[in-house]
């Protein structure tokens, strides 16, 4: 029987790297990769797959420039905003996986609030880690089960305390910009995860090459250790 691809992760690499390579300012790699984003929504809408995460900030990210940082707190500010109203309008779900500090508590707050005003869709469910450490959402995931006085050691146990632990372990990660590596993204979904490198910067990606994915996904065979 084939797997079910119900949950694909998106690494979004490359995007000052391409625009460098456009004579473009860094900043426009970062503007055509939220854009990407909106376009793998599109192409996952409606079909079999039921979440979709994507890295767009680390925790390691506060380390830029604080330039491009405050442009990029501006441009999420500005795409949920759009995003909220493309949920809304399409049935689409939105959650964030990440800490609040030390982010604006506006930003955070307005983050909270489109969660809010999408949790009763239905449709694809859209996963942002933002401000995001796959290290930290393990310790933050103790911390809350120490407090809750957890005695169930168990994985099945432990799970519950993620970030939004209603999203279910990953099937499928996709890195671009021909980076091989995890970055510490989603760490504990990622454990029986398939991989898939592509060669393009995040901003370069086209419907087709998300396509192609879905078709490399369904051609492998997961064994899970048997």
């Amino acid at each position: 029987m084939a797997s079910e691809l119900t949950h694909i992760g998106f690494i979004a690499d490359g995007n000052r790297r391409w625009a460098r390579e456009r004579g473009l300012p860094t900043f426009e790699g970062h503007r055509k990769g939220f854009d990407k984003v909106e376009m793998i929504i599109d192409q996952l809408k409606g079909g079999e797959v039921k979440y979709v995460s994507f890295f767009v900030f680390s925790t390691e990210n506060w380390d830029r420039s604080q330039d491009e940082i405050n442009y990029l707190m501006k441009l999420l500010d500005n795409m949920i905003d759009r995003m909220v109203k493309k949920a809304q309008k399409e049935n689409l779900r939105i959650v964030v996986c990440g800490r609040p500090e030390p982010v604006d508590p506006k930003l955070w707050a307005k983050i909270c609030k489109a969660e809010r005003d999408t949790q009763d869709a239905t449709g694809l469910t859209i996963c942002f880690c933002f401000n995001y450490g796959g290290r930290w959402e393990i310790v933050d995931a103790a911390k809350r089960a120490a407090e809750a006085g957890e005695v169930d050691w168990s994985p099945e146990s432990f799970c519950k305390y993620l970030y939004h632990p209603e999203v279910p372990d990953l099937d499928m990660i996709v890195r671009t910009s021909g980076e091989e590596r995890i970055s510490g993204f989603q760490l504990w979904r990622a454990a029986y995860a398939e991989f898939c490198f592509l060669t393009k910067h995040f901003p370069a990606v086209e419907p087709e090459d998300v396509n192609e994915v879905i078709r490399e996904f369904h051609s492998r065979h997961r064994r899970f250790g048997k």
